[in-house]
């Protein structure tokens, strides 16, 4: 214990600094440990209080607060000196600001604040991940200045501890990982003026808030913490008391020299003397200097000449009297201290003397009688404390009889008291009712309406109050908020830019896996000139790149965008083909689109989808045609294809099942065909891929209702593909009906699907002339090896597309065709041949013409860049020119047609008539002969 007051002798002369003080550790040997941070602390705060026109750079954040005890056998609001440590983001707490140990401290790194209206004035708390603390303030405005304050270093701490984790800024850009430092200048909650009577240092100058009771503010949790401040407060100030024995003597501080620089000087000296004892007088007499400077600062008579000529004489007598009363109240509990000691004391004296008769006696008879003496006495005390017990049993046994008897006596008042009540609600609706008879009708209007109007003001001035409370509350509560929006934002923002980052990766690593693969198409088809061993080497890389193992690559880590063996619609992304060469050629498509749909990602998807979402009711506009054009999102194709179909047919409620049960009691002549085309439906789709499928039963309703329809047309063949299609988006049976019938009866001309497909043909020979309009070196390359495009093309027409482009770019064409009409089928034909019209100009071969154009649509990996050659680069062709020129080859086609037949039928009737002369001139052989 001796200890104690050397070692904490500069941290006495600023209580409210001993931030380095350990509270697990509150022995002796804590306080040497930290000496020299506590020296710094304490010079500053001797700075602070000993000359005021010296302002540091930062205020510290102190004060006394009440804290609710919860854990203790007294659950009441107890006074504690609240000090924040900027070191370690923590809120200490002591029982006085002259102590030197903590009772405890508050992490505040992780904690949030809340200020409740039903708690009360000035109360407000401190959650943190293991308790929450509940503390008082002495007032509003205190209360508030504590949460800014708390709010704001803890905002600061946990900016100078939060780094962006290391090597990730070769993945960020540095203007965003930056952007966590940048503090935001709006405030939600206007500063608060600083009540300097309960906060700061010049708190810790004025006594502790007073109790109701001298013991009521003792930590019972803490005692050695509590004895060694007591100890180590009551050693100090004897120290300070000196030879003179007055408290109040301030003789020994003017001796000093006046100049603060010195007597900082001197209190460094002071602090710097660590367990040891001093050799010399000068040594000891510095110690007491810094004992008496803490003395000083503690708020005790002896305060600086620059404090007191702050006060006026009043407040000097106040702050006397209030002295006066703290050492009167510590006086009453060190008396009460001395005489539990005087009592121990004398037992002990007791004990000491008989022991002391016991061991003088000379002879082993006078021990003998001491002894028997002693057993005789524990038999009289062990007989009286049998009869204290009892007496205690009957006390007992008569108190809870007594406390029967007052329960029973407690619900006889309550009983009364409600018969009482009762009595006095009846008298009183007596007296109403005669005051009301009494007096006069418009008088007691009156007093009605002014004793309402007295209750409603009072309820609004409630009411109001309250609402200022929880203004008060939602501002804090607002600033909190803004606070972890600021940390989310920088959050999503370094997340965005890393899921970019990702994209950019894999987006290069589709493409290097592209060129990989074209590099063995390449030496694939130069098989034949290479070694037998490098041959060999060539065909198993090829076996390998061509198997598509899906779990391989989800097992790599984190992947973006997963590229799965089947799309949403359940079309396969590298389509299974028998030839080897063809497979090699999908397998590329399918890594170049996912680079391409990587890279557009965050640049044209994500956009085109929030114009999407933005989208309410559908009605036609250019707006709307344009984002058409650009391809509708997963999410809303159905609803729009859906809207497209409604807007063109009129559906009937009940068409559909009645075509349903005539195509059951009658067989239509298409139905086999029907049957046929089933299996051949869509083979690259987990749909429609086997004879057990599950879209297959209802794409044969839908053909074989779609075939009773329309009896003109019945069933061709490609009509299957069309409602393939429908069914795939829109899921529902009638609406892919109704899609088909919008198609054919819609969208196409007359007779397209006819038995002689007549227009198909016409569309043909219109689609040529477009081609030589818009590309005229590509018309003259074909007609220079005699190349017929239509043997090529015919089929997209037919089927709009289908098994020719992949179902990325397919369901993008098909959006437009909806909704614009065949004149899209005419671009998009148009921009495929324009996407690849220098690979076509460079192969000088009819054979190898032909080969290429059986696969070159499987080539085409970019579909914006197909939509935007379909639409933007070539020149618009309105619908009246497509009119136009369908109805001057129709009539061309016509006139071909009908000279055909008749030089089909003059073939014909010159046959028979060849056939005739010759039956005759058999006949006249056969008489000749006979």
């Amino acid at each position: 214990m001796k200890k104690g007051p050397e070692s904490g002798a500069c941290p006495l002369a600023a209580p409210g600094n001993v931030v380095e003080s350990n509270p697990e550790n509150n022995s002796s040997n804590g306080a040497s440990a930290k000496e020299d941070n506590i020296l710094s602390s304490s010079g500053e705060l001797e700075n602070t209080q000993l000359k005021p026109s010296r302002e540091t750079s930062r205020k510290k954040l102190c004060g006394y607060l009440n804290k609710l005890g919860i854990k203790g056998p007294i659950k009441t609001w107890k006074s504690r000196w609240f000090f924040y440590d900027e070191n370690k983001c923590h809120l200490l707490y002591y029982r006085t600001a002259q102590d030197i140990n903590p009772l405890g401290s508050i992490d505040l790194s992780n904690a949030s604040f809340d200020c409740k209206v039903e708690n009360g004035e000035g109360v407000f708390e401190i959650r943190t991940p293991s308790r929450v603390f509940t503390l008082k303030a002495i007032s509003k405005q205190a209360m508030m200045y504590w949460l800014q304050q708390l709010q704001m270093r803890r905002w600061e701490f946990c900016n100078t501890q939060s780094r962006f984790p290391v090597g990730s800024s070769q993945l960020v850009h540095e203007p965003l990982a930056g952007r966590t430092n940048v503090v935001d200048s709006e405030d939600f909650l206007p500063p608060v003026k600083t009540p300097t009577e309960a906060v700061g240092l010049k708190a810790a100058s004025l006594p502790a808030p007073q109790t109701s009771t001298a013991l009521q503010n003792i930590s019972l949790k803490h005692p050695w913490t509590e004895i060694q401040n007591t100890v180590y407060n009551i050693c100090g100030s004897k120290q300070l008391w000196g030879n003179n024995g007055n408290v109040f003597s301030f003789s020994e501080f003017q001796e000093h020299p006046e100049n603060p620089d010195e007597q900082e000087e001197e209190v460094e000296a002071g602090c710097a003397v660590k367990e040891q004892i001093p050799e010399d007088g000068k040594m000891e007499s510095r110690l007491n200097w810094v004992r008496k400077a803490k003395w000083m600062n503690s708020g005790f008579p002896g305060l600086p000449e620059e404090l007191s000529r702050e006060r006026n004489p009043m407040d000097n007598v106040s702050v006397l009297q209030q002295q006066i009363l703290t050492l009167t109240e510590e006086v009453k509990s060190q008396k009460e201290l001395v005489k539990l000691l005087h009592k121990a004391l004398e037992a002990a004296q007791q004990e000491k003397r008989v022991s002391s008769m016991y061991l003088t006696a000379a002879e082993d008879k006078d021990r003998l009688e001491l002894v028997r003496h002693k057993v005789r006495q524990i038999a009289d005390l062990t007989s009286r404390l049998e009869a204290l017990e009892q007496d205690k049993k009957k006390l007992e046994q008569m108190l809870t009889l007594r406390d029967s008897h007052i329960q029973e006596l407690k619900e006889h008042v309550q009983l009364l008291m409600e018969k009482n009540h009762a009595k006095q609600e009846v008298i009183m609706a007596l007296t109403e009712q005669m005051a009301h008879e009494l007096s006069d009708p418009l008088q007691e209007a009156n007093t009605i309406t002014a004793e309402t109007l007295y209750k409603q003001q009072e309820k609004i001035e409630h009411l109001k109050d309250d609402i200022d409370a929880y203004k008060t509350q939602n501002q804090f509560l607002n600033s909190e908020i803004h606070q972890v929006t600021r940390l989310w934002t920088s959050v999503a923002e370094n997340e965005k830019a890393l899921l970019m980052k990702c994209a950019c990766l894999q987006a290069r690593n589709c493409q290097m896996e592209s060129k990989y693969l074209t590099v063995l198409r390449k030496l694939q088809e130069a098989l034949p000139g290479l070694p037998s061993s490098h041959a060999e080497l060539v065909r198993n890389l090829i076996q390998e790149a061509l198997q598509w193992d899906v779990n391989e690559e989800a097992e790599e880590g984190f992947n973006l965008n997963p590229v799965s063996e089947y799309d949403e619609y359940g079309f396969m992304t590298v389509p299974d083909y028998e030839v080897e060469d063809w497979k090699l050629l999908a397998k590329i498509q399918a890594l170049e689109i996912k680079s391409n749909n990587l890279r557009s990602q965050e640049v044209v998807e994500k956009p085109l989808r929030d114009r999407w979402n933005s989208v309410g009711e559908l009605s036609p506009s250019a707006e709307l045609k344009s984002l058409i054009r650009c391809g509708i999102p997963v999410e809303h194709r159905q609803r729009v294809w859906r809207w497209i179909v409604n807007r063109h047919c009129s559906r009937l409620s009940d068409h559909y099942q009645r075509l349903l049960k005539q195509s059951k009691s009658t067989e239509h002549p298409a139905c086999r065909q029907i049957e046929l085309d089933l299996p051949r439906t869509l083979t690259n789709n987990k749909y429609f891929s086997s004879p057990t499928s599950q879209l297959i039963p209802k794409l044969r309703r839908v053909l074989l209702a779609f075939s009773w329809h329309n009896l003109a047309i019945g069933y061709c063949q490609g009509l299957n593909r069309l409602a393939a299609v429908a069914l795939l988006v829109l899921e529902d049976e009638e609406s892919a009906f109704w899609c088909l019938v919008h198609i054919v009866e819609n969208l196409m001309p007359a007779d397209y699907y006819s038995d002689t497909l007549i227009t198909s043909q016409v569309d043909q020979r219109v689609f040529k002339d477009f081609l030589s309009e818009k590309l005229p070196r590509l018309m003259a390359h074909f007609e220079q090896y005699r190349i017929d495009v239509s043997l090529i093309t015919f089929n997209w027409f037919l089927v709009a597309f289908v098994d020719s482009l992949v179902s990325d770019i397919l369901l993008r064409v098909w959006d437009a065709f909806l909704y614009e009409g065949t004149k899209v089928i005419f671009r998009y034909a148009l921009a495929i041949f324009k996407y690849n019209e220098e690979e076509i100009l460079r192969i000088h071969d009819s054979v190898e013409i032909y080969q290429y154009l059986r696969f070159f649509t499987r080539m085409i990996t970019d579909g914006r860049k197909l939509m935007n050659i379909a639409f933007n680069d070539l020149n618009p062709f309105p619908m009246k020119l497509l009119r136009n020129r369908r109805s001057m080859h129709r009539e061309e086609l016509e006139a071909e047609l009908c000279e055909l037949e008749q030089i089909k039928a003059a073939y014909v009737k010159e046959r028979a008539e060849q056939g005739s002369q010759d039956l005759k001139e058999v006949g006249s052989e056969e008489e000749e002969e006979m």
